[in-house]
């Protein structure tokens, strides 16, 4: 999974705005619970890759692939 955990959250509240509108047919609410089902799994599923790693990390003592370091200059 690449998508940004920030940008899945943005889309959920973008969905959850539309889905507080009175004028959503209820076809079109259905469809879009569904998409904020999938996307609470996908941001589930990177924090927890990223949760994985930073475990992985201190236990080895070496820093996670998953980005750039903390410390790094760059």
């Amino acid at each position: 999974m690449d998508a940004d955990v920030d940008e899945l959250i943005e889309r959920l509240e973008r969905s959850a705005e539309r889905l507080r509108a009175d004028d959503l047919p209820a076809a079109d609410a259905a469809r879009m619970i569904e998409e904020c089902a999938e996307l609470a799994v996908q941001a589930s599923t990177e924090l927890e890759r990223r949760a994985r790693g930073e475990q992985l990390a201190a236990l080895s003592g070496q820093q996670p692939l998953t980005g750039p370091r903390q410390d790094s200059l760059l």
